[in-house]
C-alpha cells in the first residue's frame, strides 16, 4: 500500500511550511497517522512530532452540455497535515 499519494503544493500550506513548520499531503484512505508518520520519515529523513488527519467526501457535480445534463461525482480523499520537529524542513522543489 502506496501512503503517500502527493504532497499539496498551495499558497496556505506553503506559508504553514515556512512559519508553522507544517505540510500537507494526500494520501491513502486506509492509512493510520502512525502509518503516515513513518512514511514521511522514511521518504524525507526528517523527524515527524504531529499528524492530523482529515476525510473529504466527493461532491455531486452537474454540467449542462449540447446533449443534455451530464452528472458526476469528485472522488473522495484523505488529507494528512505533518508538523515537523524543529528546525528540519522538506523542499518538494528539489527534485525538480
Amino acid at each position: 500500500m502506496n501512503i503517500l499519494i502527493k504532497p499539496i503544493v498551495t499558497e496556505k500550506m506553503t506559508q504553514q511550511g515556512e512559519t508553522l513548520n507544517r505540510y500537507g499531503f494526500i494520501v491513502d484512505k486506509r492509512a493510520n497517522k502512525i502509518q503516515i508518520k513513518k512514511a514521511v520519515e522514511e521518504m524525507y529523513g526528517v523527524t515527524v512530532e504531529r499528524v492530523n488527519t482529515m476525510r473529504y467526501g466527493g461532491k455531486k457535480r452537474n454540467r449542462y452540455t449540447r446533449s443534455g445534463i451530464i452528472e458526476g461525482k469528485t472522488p473522495s480523499y484523505k488529507k494528512a497535515i505533518v508538523t515537523l520537529a524543529e528546525g528540519e524542513t522538506i523542499d518538494f522543489y528539489s527534485n525538480i
